[in-house]
């Protein structure tokens, strides 16, 4: 994880408004967890904590949007008439701030619809059907094809690419990106490992941050002239602090490699304006980018480019994104401070589990004991507060520890995302001591 506060014994805690110093092991302290679980089911929560949704004051920052183009504005920088067909590239305003922001030449960059997951179920589905540059044949022609999916990750990932059928291969996810030497491992004994899931910044769960030594690794892997890179830059612009990670220009480095096509970008304004009616990109090498316009050409003959003209008037430019995100910072920067607040209050006195303290995305990824997480959020569930399940950070649902734990702090009030971490807290401390006393 980006930053890992532990816990510490010895400490003062409150449970339920109970002081206790946490001295001793766990299981001396289990009769005051079940007793303060007891009292918790008892006050009929129904809270939900499960995903990372924009909240509705975010949600607010871009009504604006609700206004713009304006009456009788459809026309674009040159004059197109964006009411009608065409222009399947999308809006070349919307592409050259988004180009700036990405590190992706605008004539490399599309601007379509209104979700980043949709371009990447589409480049796949387009690989299964009909390969991509550089194929033999298409990948669904293929006994098995398999991707390598860095753990803990984001299970909307894994989702696609295993109802596309394709064998799911979890690799460790270190601070600064995949562990390089087991997905060179898992390469060399395996010719049907296709491509890798990558989020390079804040990456989903853990908040850690790719460095440009292991991306460089991953253009140059010694991997099949179709092996590809999905490298989804969806927290690229949603930082926490006034850090700012130096953008990778990935697709140069893939050039650099001699592996030009290895790489597809992805972002989306689905966090930045409206979750529901942004506007999706892809990006990568120009014979990618002429093979995906060719195969998209059939299923659409261009995107909502008023809804792009819209967001071209909202954000302005590269800096006017920037000077937007700021304003969601201050609205969910305490969210994330409530989460190391309560964890450290909670669970630190009593030496249980390890959190995260990412400087930008929208998760916190909590590690707890082994074999302890889904009874943790069966027990949060029983008292009214939904955690997102235990496994959802591993390919098919399967965390081999059931110990990764992932705190969505964004789309609850501060109000109830606090009620929820302290009753949550209540039941991941009962969890931690039975399974202490059964050991």
């Amino acid at each position: 994880m980006a930053t890992v506060c532990c816990g510490r014994s010895g400490q003062t805690s409150t449970i339920e408004g109970v002081s206790t110093t946490a001295t001793g092991t766990l299981t001396d302290h289990r009769a005051e967890f079940q007793s303060a679980y007891d009292e918790l089911k008892a006050r009929g929560l129904k809270l939900d904590l499960t995903r990372g949704k924009p909240a509705a004051d975010q949600l607010a920052l871009s009504d604006a949007l609700l206004a713009l183009p304006g009456d009788g504005e459809y026309t674009d920088a040159a004059g197109t008439d964006l009411r009608n067909y065409g222009g399947p590239n999308g809006l070349p305003e919307l592409r050259a701030i988004f180009s700036e922001l990405l590190q992706v030449p605008v004539p490399q960059l599309l601007a379509l619809g209104n979700s980043s997951l949709t371009l990447m179920h589409d480049v796949l589905t387009f690989a299964m059907l009909h390969g991509v540059p550089g194929s033999e044949r298409p990948w669904g022609r293929e006994e098995t094809v398999s991707f390598l999916c860095p753990v803990p990750g984001y299970d909307r990932h894994f989702a696609i690419t295993e109802a596309l059928g394709v064998r799911l291969i979890p690799v460790p996810l270190n601070e600064d990106g995949p562990d390089i030497a087991a997905v060179k491992a898992a390469i060399a004994v395996d010719a049907t490992i296709k491509g890798i899931w990558c989020v390079p910044v804040y990456s989903n769960p853990t908040g850690d941050v790719y460095s440009e030594e292991v991306a460089r690794e991953l253009v140059s892997l010694d991997a099949a002239d179709d092996f590809r890179i999905m490298w989804d830059n969806a927290y690229a612009v949603h930082h926490l602090t006034d850090w700012r990670p130096e953008p990778i220009d990935i697709l140069s480095l893939a050039a650099e490699a001699g592996n030009p096509d290895r790489v597809f970008v992805f972002a989306s304004t689905s966090k930045v304006t409206y979750a529901g009616a942004g506007v999706g990109f892809l990006g990568s090498s120009p014979d990618n980018i002429a093979w995906f316009s060719h195969w998209a050409a059939f299923q659409s003959i261009g995107p909502d480019k008023l809804n792009q003209l819209r967001h071209v008037r909202l954000l302005k430019s590269a800096e006017g994104v920037a000077a937007h995100m700021e304003k969601h910072r201050a609205l969910i920067g305490p969210k994330f401070a409530a989460v190391q607040e309560v964890f450290e209050r909670r669970l630190a006195p009593f030496g249980v589990g390890s959190w995260g303290d990412p400087k930008g995305g929208y998760f916190v990824t909590l590690t707890v004991s082994p074999g302890v997480a889904k009874r943790a959020i069966a027990l949060a569930a029983a008292a009214g507060v939904a955690i997102t399940p235990a496994g959802s950070t591993h390919p098919y649902l399967d965390d081999p520890d059931d110990a990764v734990i992932r705190i969505a702090p964004t789309f609850p009030t501060m109000e109830d995302l606090t009620a929820g971490l302290e009753a949550f807290c209540t039941a991941l401390l009962l969890a931690e001591s039975e399974h202490a006393s059964e050991r």
